[in-house]
């Protein structure tokens, strides 16, 4: 590996330790063994690295959402169940122990202090939501429509949001899946 991907492994490690307020650019120095100039060499400013750390976070468990070692969501697209089954995958990210997600709701609170990192998050978040979209209906990503993105991505994005807040601030009465359907069954009752 080289400093760059040496910083990012550095960085992600601080992140989940520290938080990111906490992180400082010599933690992320003496975590991933390389020297403060190969932070703005490769990345700009130890926020950009740290944005890009949270970013890799974000990925790596995204593959969780499609269920247990990779093998897939296997209910049908667009179904209740498939609802059901990718938001369970969904949370049981968020009861681990140490959950990442914790990093989130700090960023959030934090945006207005840090505005550069909360633009490159923001431009991030279209991709997040049109993965998001695939997961739920089994449509390619690269097939997701614009207007679908803003619509039924933003509301996914807006279900994650509420959700990652809820399992931070109370997991004991934060919903589980089930919940989560038999309420969209409800909706999709009143609504029809």
């Amino acid at each position: 590996m080289g400093h760059r991907e040496d910083l990012l492994e550095g960085a992600k490690r601080c992140l989940l330790a520290k938080g990111f307020a906490r992180t400082t650019a010599r933690d992320i120095v003496k975590e991933s063994g390389t020297n403060l100039a190969s932070i703005g060499y490769h990345y700009g400013s130890k926020d950009a690295l740290l944005a890009e750390a949270y970013l890799a976070l974000v990925g790596e468990l995204s593959d969780a959402f499609e269920g247990a070692e990779g093998g897939g969501v296997t209910a049908p697209p667009g179904s209740l169940e498939r609802f059901r089954e990718v938001w369970a995958n969904i949370i049981a990210t968020m009861r681990e122990p140490g959950s990442m997600w914790r990093l989130s709701v700090e960023i959030v609170a934090m945006g207005d202090q840090l505005p550069a990192v909360r633009e490159h998050l923001a431009l991030q978040q279209r991709e997040a939501e049109r993965a998001l979209v695939a997961l739920f209906t089994g449509v390619p990503e690269k097939d997701v429509p614009d207007r679908t993105l803003d619509t039924l991505g933003r509301f996914y994005t807006t279900l994650m949001t509420g959700l990652i807040v809820q399992w931070q601030f109370d997991p004991d009465r934060a919903p589980d899946a089930d919940a989560l359907t038999e309420g969209l069954g409800m909706v999709i009752e009143a609504a029809g």
